[in-house]
């Protein structure tokens, strides 16, 4: 059980938030709109509570669920607010035509976020190739997972599994920008080999 605090009140803030209060996380939601903040915490239940947007967040996991170009503004913003938080970055830097990355090779949002966080901060990317509307059924899913800090992964793969998902560990933060072109091809299956938003990715052992 942790405690989480989730900046964003779009679909995959609810749809984490659904899945760790059903874990029995504690859970704040921060907004920049005060009341879609306590529209979604109120949604949640489980005792889930609002937080100040910009004042320092309850939760020692710090979850971003924003889109990607506020990302790095808003971690900026928020400066020694996040010291010692585990920030979990779960976006995806696509072009507008969503079929490139809006980001060079080399880096990633979770490595620019690394940049402007506190020294004392641990970024994890996680979430990223996982649809809102898929991860919302609460079905058992693989959660894929980059950073250099094997404490704060720990704590991220034991929040993964209280959401009934499993943790998979794809190496250090470098791996951030791998797993966002894995959300591009993704993305390439919903709207070609797929053809809807209805399935996720995942990592099996053959028999």
């Amino acid at each position: 059980m942790s405690g989480i605090s989730i900046i964003g009140t779009g679909n995959m803030a609810r749809a984490i938030g659904t899945l760790a209060v059903a874990g029995g996380n504690t859970v704040e939601v921060i907004g920049r709109d005060q009341s879609k903040a306590a529209d979604l915490a109120k949604a949640l239940g489980g005792g889930a509570t609002t937080g100040e947007f910009g004042a320092d967040p309850a939760g020692d996991v710090v979850i971003v669920a924003l889109l990607y170009a506020s990302v790095v503004p808003v971690v900026a913003q928020y400066g020694d607010a996040l010291a010692g938080k585990v920030i979990v970055d779960i976006s995806n830097p696509f072009n507008s035509a969503a079929d490139g990355l809006a980001v060079p090779e080399g880096t990633s949002i979770a490595q620019e976020v690394a940049k402007v966080a506190p020294a004392s901060a641990s970024v994890v990317k996680a979430f990223n190739t996982i649809f809102g509307v898929v991860l919302a059924q609460g079905r058992p899913l693989d959660v894929f997972m980059a950073g250099d800090d094997v404490r704060a992964k720990a704590d991220v793969a034991a929040f993964v599994e209280s959401l009934g998902l499993r943790p998979l560990d794809v190496g250090g933060l470098n791996m951030a920008h791998w797993l966002e072109a894995t959300g591009l091809v993704v993305m390439g299956l919903a709207r070609h080999g797929m053809g809807n938003y209805d399935f996720a990715l995942g990592a099996s052992v053959p028999a």
